[in-house]
């Protein structure tokens, strides 16, 4: 089952938090269409927030499409129209993208250089057209 994790110190809302990973999940393969999505009251639970918090997260990805209700059986991951990419696709790329992440952190960058290094190459590849 998909479990919810909070970062008290990202400075992003916690249902919006919660909005992004389904998303990455899905994205990434770790969540199908026809999953089910923790209750409400579990994630309450797992991770001691507000019921209302996690109630305008699945709101928002109903809105979306992203996710589906479904009275009485809970929620439920959608069919996604978008192109999927191959899962070994994405297992290439967070490969070397952990080697780099490696090499930068052993080079002495912190996550804040990092973080900024890597917006900096994604916005100039961005303008080159690439992306």
């Amino acid at each position: 089952m998909f479990v919810f994790r909070l970062d008290t110190h990202s400075g992003v809302p916690p249902y919006l938090q919660l909005v992004q990973q389904v998303r990455q999940a899905v994205l990434l393969g770790f969540l199908h269409p026809g999953d089910r999505l923790p209750l409400i009251r579990e994630v309450v639970e797992d991770l001691a927030i507000n019921p209302n918090t996690v109630a305008k997260a699945y709101r928002q990805m109903e809105q979306e499409g992203l996710v589906a209700g479904r009275p009485g059986q809970g929620t439920f991951v959608t069919e996604q129209q978008s192109a999927a990419v191959p899962a070994s696709t994405y297992t290439s790329l967070h490969r070397g993208l952990s080697t780099w992440l490696r090499r930068a952190y052993a080079a002495g960058l912190d996550e804040q250089a990092v973080n900024a290094l890597f917006a900096s190459v994604h916005q100039q590849t961005r303008n080159e057209g690439v992306a």
